[in-house]
């Protein structure tokens, strides 16, 4: 037996659910890593130059793709130009998008926000449970008791505990930072649109009709 399975092994059922949320966790942080670079998380200049060609001349970006800015830059632009809509319900419809592109981005962050909490707590259950077996074994032993025993019950009563706290430390920081990256592109969305709605050619626009 390798001395990893020999921990786990001594660690007892707990420590194998902890192993289970490791294997969970990194999932999710691999998936969301990728799931992020897909909808362009890390840029936004398409979704720059779109705003500015629009505020100088009106023109609306075209095409497909170009990441989550992008799409709701150019959802706003075409709510804007719709004759259809009143400012109000383009804004309205602008904000319904931007809403469910970031809720898009943040799919997954639960998990990771659960794995953080409940592994510490697994770990001390674990740990909890293994010091009342190891005192249990030293009550047994009477006057005979064994101090090495004893410190060999305590040692791996704690495995869980460090093993909860070596999952969820990686699990609280990959949340902190997705957030952070969802939070900057919420910024850069809020000032993209911004943008779109105060533009020069907008006010001509509305003003013409």
């Amino acid at each position: 037996m390798s001395p990893m399975l020999a921990l786990l092994d001594r660690g007892g059922a707990v420590i194998w659910v902890i192993a289970g949320l490791s294997v969970v966790g990194l999932a999710v942080i691999l998936w969301k890593v990728w799931r992020l670079a897909v909808m362009g998380a890390w840029g936004g200049a398409r979704a720059e130059s779109a705003v500015t060609a629009f505020r100088a001349s009106g023109v609306v970006e075209d095409g497909r793709g170009g990441g989550m800015r992008l799409m709701v830059v150019r959802a706003a632009m075409q709510a804007v130009m719709d004759a259809a809509l009143s400012p109000e319900q383009a804004r309205e419809e602008t904000e319904r998008v931007a809403r469910r592109t970031l809720a898009e981005a943040r799919r997954g962050l639960r998990v990771l926000e659960v794995i953080s909490t409940v592994a510490p707590l697994l770990g001390l259950l674990g740990t909890v449970l293994g010091m009342i077996v190891a005192f249990q074994a030293l009550q047994a032993s009477g006057n005979q008791a064994d101090a090495s025993v004893l410190a060999g019950g305590i040692w791996e009563a704690l495995l869980t505990t460090a093993a909860g706290m070596a999952v969820a430390i990686p699990a609280a920081l990959a949340l902190a930072w997705f957030e952070a990256v969802i939070d900057h592109v919420a910024s850069d969305l809020e000032d993209l649109l911004a943008r779109v709605f105060l533009a020069p050619s907008l006010t001509r626009a509305r003003a013409a009709e």
